[in-house]
């Protein structure tokens, strides 16, 4: 990938949650809400401050994340779906998820 976010931003990649429907009920892509959980694959240098200094994120690059519904821009790279938005956005970092829910 080649993109650098700048300042508090940082580029999200969704993750796609397993699809298991029960009684066999197929829901179409279309219908689907988007995850809102996704693994950071860039961040910018930090937060500047009114006095200069700069504030460090708190995410780091491989972190898995849940993020607001709404939260972010969608931008395409090489085919892949990313989202930039700030380190704001960003709900809590998720630690031993598996399966697409947090323990």
């Amino acid at each position: 990938m080649n993109i650098r976010p700048l300042y508090d931003r940082i580029v999200v990649k969704r993750i796609e949650e397993q699809e298991t429907s029960r009684n066999g009920i197929i829901i179409p892509d279309s219908a689907k809400e988007k995850p809102q959980e996704g693994e950071v694959m860039a961040i910018g240098h930090g937060k500047r401050q009114e006095d200069g200094t700069l504030v460090p994120l708190d995410v780091k690059v491989g972190d898995r994340i849940l993020f607001g519904k709404y939260s972010g821009t969608e931008t395409k790279l090489v085919g892949t779906e990313y989202l930039i938005m700030r380190e704001d956005d960003v709900l809590g970092i998720l630690s031993g998820a598996t399966n697409g829910a947090a323990k």
